[in-house]
């Protein structure tokens, strides 16, 4: 066997280490299926074996899910046409039935789980008869197939909810819900929590004193769920009743893996286990056929690991940690980096111009590190972290810093200011990175006597909360620079994008349409409500409204003002640049000051202001909601496929995943580029023509996207290469 290796000790049980070569964890693909079934074939036959443990042979965890270049193999048939359901099910029911054959034969089977059990491992570990797992406050046990567009599909939907109720399975299963040993043990999910390192030492002596606990407790006639269940139980009715509209208001109907969860559980529970596997599989491979599924695979999973792996870092570059980081500007984008620095362990200087202010910034990284105790941080851990930052407001105390995040108040000539300021006390070929959300990173460059040494860091936020940092290179940035900026993302444990440089950047700039284009809507008279349910529906995680007053209408009208100073003639006027400006003039200057497109009063729930109503008069004849999401999506992704066509961008996997992680674009679509791929680039070009010509320019297609749509190019896919006549 390749991946498992089978030992029978003294008192007959064996015990089943997997180690899959050439993976960090264990994860299931083919091979590891046939070593699997081998395995059971043995325990099953031979007499010497009285029974079977389940262990990992790596540090890294017990094991992980599908191996997911084998799932995407499954979804590919002959010409590289997608297969149907049906041809899936018969590849994806080969794991339900494996697990099956575990739990049914006739030995008694633990499993001992040390380190993080996810996905497909944890179905293994649900089909054992026992499981034991380490006590270590990192290990993590559920079922997060539903954050990338699955659910369980080896059994867990049918498993979970016989052990701890569908209630509460359902609850951890929507939510992609991972627990800790102690939660994990609560909750019945596994049968011992045991000091950690002694998980494989307890499961050899459980199945020692349980010869014959070879049954699981669904096989066992007279079984009944946990809190009950079937089409005649009220409690599982109500709960059932209750699941499909909270399922379809949080998703907006949009997702297809929880609604197809929903439909596993409710058949399966009525059925017996061996129909409700099959069940299972139907839904799964149901969704799975779908593009959503791939799409989603691909962005939040293979293409977001790719990245914070490394995928565009320069190769020869030696590793460049930083150990010592000037943080300059302690307001809320300082302070927060100044916290995942200093949780990462580096030593930070939080520079500010008051000391007020740079105290006030330390008092950030405090309140977020209380926050945080009695979930992995403790008083000890936190006053370690806290004493590795220092406020000041001295240059010199930035002395022996090797890497520099600037983040004062977003003006050119304040930026350069200091940054010649830095480089007086560190030199030039110090590292320096710019937080700017606009600024151009080749113009602010040129206050930093090496540009090669000045790139762009571009945090979100929360900080603390949001998990993308876009490093922008300008038109001298050398790898040197892009080697830091990656390895301090990748210190930090974010994810990082790669961009060029550009007014706005990429996130920013295309972010800013989804807002531009709900003002533009509320220029035209159209009604504010239907604006914001429409963005909502659409799968963001806001409207347009109400995210603009939580970036704030001051700082949106500013930005415009900037534009248009820098771009002079060649600045595009938008409605909404008026709109916006009328606001700041009448005081309204978003969340922060309690009054934008909403009002906020105090100890009540915020509303649209209803004075938009006078400002802008509602016209007569209000679209539907379908068109309105239509101008919303796509004027996103117009700008999205123009960061591409002018070079901002030089991946569509970047557009993916600054989409989804930077500013919310509807996850369920894999992100801009995979939505455009999956709906046609033909179908996009000929809806941005309907909409130029109805609404204006901003929606006209790019030279780029004709020629793609004329080739049968996509972004993830080259132009078929086409015969010799």
């Amino acid at each position: 066997m390749e991946t498992i290796r089978f030992d029978i000790d003294a008192d007959g049980i064996a015990t089943l280490t997997i180690d899959v070569p050439g993976q960090s964890m264990n994860v299931i693909g083919p091979d590891f299926l046939a070593d699997l079934d081998a395995a059971i074939t043995r325990i099953s036959s031979e007499e010497a074996i009285k029974g079977a443990v389940i262990a990992s042979g790596k540090d890294s965890g017990f094991m992980a899910g599908m191996d997911l270049k084998y799932f995407g193999s499954m979804l590919v048939s002959a010409g590289g046409r997608p297969p149907a359901p049906a041809d899936i099910f018969d590849k994806v029911f080969v794991l339900n039935q494996l697990f099956r054959r575990l739990e049914t034969c006739g030995k008694p089977v633990a499993c001992a789980i040390e380190g993080t059990c996810a996905g497909g491992g944890f179905e293994l570990a649900l089909a054992c008869h026992h499981r034991v797992v380490g006590d270590n406050p990192k290990t993590q046990l559920g079922l997060p197939e539903i954050l990338i567009g699955l659910f369980p599909g080896g059994g867990g939907s049918q498993r979970l909810p016989r052990i701890m109720g569908v209630q509460m399975a359902l609850m951890t299963m929507l939510q992609g819900k991972l627990m800790r040993p102690a939660e994990a043990g609560m909750m019945k999910v596994v049968d011992q929590v045991v000091p950690q390192g002694t998980a494989v030492e307890a499961a050899r002596a459980w199945v020692k004193a349980n010869p014959t606990a070879s049954t699981q407790p669904w096989d066992v006639k007279g079984f009944k769920f946990p809190g009950g269940a079937g089409q005649f139980n009220p409690g599982f009715v109500q709960t059932m009743v209750g699941a499909l509209p909270m399922t379809l208001k949080q998703t907006q109907r949009n997702m297809n893996a929880p609604i197809a969860l929903l439909s596993a559980v409710y058949e399966g529970a009525s059925l017996p286990f061996d129909r409700a596997i099959r069940v299972e599989s139907k839904y799964f491979a149901k969704v799975a056929a779908d593009p959503q599924a791939g799409n989603m695979i691909r962005s939040l999973f293979v293409n977001k690991q790719a990245a914070e792996r490394g995928a565009r870092r320069p190769k020869d570059e030696p590793r460049a940690p930083t150990m010592k980081l000037a943080m300059l500007g302690a307001g809320m984008m300082g302070a927060g980096i100044a916290t995942v620095a200093a949780q990462a362990g580096m030593e930070v200087i939080l520079f500010d111009r008051d000391m007020a202010y740079a105290e006030k910034g330390k008092a950030h990284v405090e309140e977020v590190l209380k926050k945080r105790l009695g979930r992995g941080m403790t008083p000890e851990k936190m006053a370690a972290t806290l004493a590795r930052v220092t406020p000041t407001t001295d240059f010199a105390a930035l002395a022996g810093c090797d890497f520099v995040i600037e983040a004062v108040f977003e003006d050119a000539s304040i930026k350069a200011e200091v940054t010649k300021k830095v480089e007086a006390v560190l030199g030039a070929d110090t590292i320096f990175g710019s937080n700017t959300s606009t600024l151009p990173i080749t113009k602010l460059a040129k206050a930093w006597s090496k540009p090669e040494n000045f790139i762009g860091v571009h945090f979100f936020s929360p900080v603390e909360k949001m998990p993308l940092v876009e490093i922008i290179l300008g038109e001298k940035t050398g790898p040197a620079a892009i080697a830091k900026a990656l390895d301090f993302v990748a210190q930090i444990r974010k994810t990082p994008i790669v961009v060029n440089d550009s007014r706005g950047f990429y996130t920013s700039r295309c972010f800013g349409t989804y807002v531009q284009e709900g003002v533009e809507m509320v220029a035209e008279g159209i009604n504010p409500a239907l604006i914001e349910n429409a963005g909502r529906q659409l799968g963001m995680p806001v409207g347009p409204l109400a995210v603009g007053d939580e970036v704030s209408i001051e700082l949106g009208n500013r930005i415009v003002l900037a534009a248009k100073k820098e771009l002079g003639d060649a600045y595009v006027p938008q409605r909404s640049d008026e709109l916006m400006g009328r606001m700041v003039e009448l005081g309204r200057l978003g969340r922060k000051n309690g009054k934008g497109w909403y009002d906020y009063p105090e100890g009540g729930k915020k509303h649209l202001w209803p004075g938009l109503a006078d400002l802008f008069p509602r016209t007569g004849d209000q679209p539907d909601v379908e068109g309105v999401k239509e101008r919303l999506l796509y004027r996103q992704l117009i700008e999205c496929a123009r960061c591409f066509a002018e070079g901002v961008l030089e991946t569509p996997e970047d557009g993916d995943i600054g989409a989804i992680f930077g500013w919310g674009f509807a996850p369920y679509t894999g992100g801009p580029f995979s939505h455009m791929d999956t709906v046609g680039i033909a179908h996009v070009v000929a809806v941005l023509d309907r909409l130029a010509a109805a609404h204006g320019d901003r929606f006209a297609p790019t030279q780029q996207l004709r020629d793609m749509a004329a080739s049968g190019a996509a972004f993830y896919r080259p132009a078929p290469s086409r015969a010799a006549a």
